[in-house]
């Protein structure tokens, strides 16, 4: 089986500016995700997806290959992420699954790469994604209307204790694992076949503001990194 794993990296961060080359833990944010897809051994090339030179720069200089720039029209806050998925896949060699690996997610590890590709291999399943655990029930949540009145989520009672409520998951964004064929033919991770692998909270992080990028350096300083 080859296995690409494709890291879409755009140069124009809002929540953060510049993170994907900003240092976190002493190397570039996406030095984090490239170097664990390098140790994973169900892996077997490493593309780098951006339209900025200098993210090129640094991810060619830790590893990745960098074939292709990526349209500026593909690289703007409204361009879906699915869009680049299948612009990297008209431009390169054909392979049997597709690994989308999210640069905002550094604390993912090789192992959870080779976890998810081994949960697929013994379900036999055309797709997984990574969750980790609802930190809350959905019981627990509400719509606010403009007059900020409250309205429930669901219709569900909520549970009196949170050890009574059902374990709910949500994604988070840090591993995307595809047959190919099968994803060119529903264009979506996600359907009724597709399976979740589990992540600790410790390690499911996603950068996407000022405070997410502060957690992530107090949890790399517990574990010795920086």
């Amino acid at each position: 089986m080859s296995v690409l794993a494709l890291i879409p990296a755009r140069g124009g961060s809002k929540g953060v500016p510049r993170k994907n080359v900003r240092a976190i833990g002493g190397k570039p944010l996406i030095a984090w995700t490239i170097e664990a897809a390098q140790q994973a051994r169900s892996v077997s090339r490493i593309v780098v997806s951006t339209e900025d030179e200098e993210i090129a720069e640094v991810a060619r200089a830790h590893g990745a290959e960098v074939p292709f720039m990526r349209p500026h029209a593909l690289a703007q806050d409204t361009t879906p992420g699915m869009d680049v998925v299948f612009h990297a896949l008209d431009l390169l060699a054909p392979c049997d699954d597709v690994l989308l690996l999210q640069p905002t997610s550094p604390l993912r590890t090789a192992q959870d790469i080779d976890a998810i590709a081994e949960l697929r291999s013994s379900t036999q399943a055309p797709a997984a994604v990574s969750v980790s655990a609802a930190p809350h029930p959905p019981q627990w949540m509400y719509r606010m209307e403009r007059t900020a009145q409250l309205r429930p989520l669901l219709d569900e009672p909520a549970p009196v204790r949170r050890q009574d409520a059902e374990e709910v998951y949500v994604l988070n964004g840090a591993l995307y694992s595809a047959r190919r064929a099968w994803l060119l033919a529903h264009r979506s991770f996600m359907s009724a076949q597709t399976l979740g692998y589990v992540m600790p909270a410790e390690r499911s992080v996603d950068i996407d503001t000022p405070l997410d990028w502060r957690w992530v350096e107090l949890l790399m300083k517990g574990h010795g990194h920086g």
